[in-house]
C-alpha cells in the first residue's frame, strides 16, 4: 500500500495531514526560516541552507530572503537561478526551474490543487500536479502559476498574470487567465 507521500508524489488524491508529511513540512519551514534570516555576508551559509532545503540547485543561485515552500525536496532550481523578496513555492509536486530563470518578488508556484466536487473536497484530500519552467525563463513580479502548467523556454510572464495554462516557448504572456500577448523573435 502506497504512502501518503508516495500519493502525492504520483498526483493521487493524499492525505495532507499525514503525520510524515506534517513533519516534511515542519523541516522546509525551520530550513526556510533560518535561511530567511541570513543575511549576504554569510552567503556561504546561505547557499548551504538553499541545497539543504532544495532538491537540486545549480550554480550561482540567488534567492532573496524571504522564500517560503511546503517541502523543499521538490523544488530544482537550474544554473544562474534568481528568485527576489517573496517567492512562495508550494511544491506537494516537482517544481523544477531550468536554467537562467528570473523571478520577480512575490511569484508564486502551486502545485497542490483541490477536488472541484464538495463532498469529495470536505474529506481534505488533495492532490498536487508538476510545473515546469524551462530555460531563460523572466517570471514578472507577483505572477502565479497553477498547477500542471508548463513554461517553455525563453518565455516571459508578465507582473501579476496568472498562469493557468502552458505557456510556450519565446512567447511573453499577461493578464488574468494569462494569454499570449506576442512571440518573441
Amino acid at each position: 500500500m502506497p504512502t501518503e507521500t508516495e500519493r502525492m508524489l504520483a498526483g493521487e488524491l493524499y492525505d495532507p495531514t499525514d503525520p510524515t508529511l506534517a513533519a516534511d513540512r515542519e523541516r522546509a519551514r525551520d530550513l526556510a526560516r533560518r535561511y530567511n534570516e541570513t543575511t549576504g555576508a554569510e552567503e556561504s551559509r546561505r547557499k548551504a541552507l538553499l541545497r539543504e532545503l532544495f532538491d537540486a540547485v545549480g550554480e550561482d543561485p540567488a534567492v532573496l530572503p524571504s522564500v517560503r515552500c511546503d517541502y523543499g525536496y521538490n523544488v530544482a532550481v537550474g544554473d544562474g537561478f534568481f528568485a527576489n523578496y517573496g517567492c512562495v513555492f508550494l511544491d506537494a509536486n516537482s517544481v523544477a526551474f531550468g536554467d537562467r530563470c528570473l523571478l520577480g518578488p512575490g511569484v508564486h508556484v502551486y502545485t497542490p490543487t483541490h477536488p472541484v466536487d464538495p463532498a469529495e473536497r470536505a474529506t481534505g484530500r488533495e492532490r498536487a500536479e508538476p510545473v515546469t519552467v524551462g530555460d531563460d525563463v523572466w517570471i514578472g513580479g507577483r505572477a502565479v502559476l497553477n498547477p500542471g502548467v508548463t513554461v517553455g523556454d525563453a518565455a516571459v510572464i508578465a507582473s501579476g498574470a496568472v498562469v493557468a495554462e502552458d505557456v510556450p516557448a519565446r512567447t511573453v504572456v499577461g493578464g488574468n487567465p494569462a494569454r499570449v500577448i506576442r512571440e518573441i523573435e
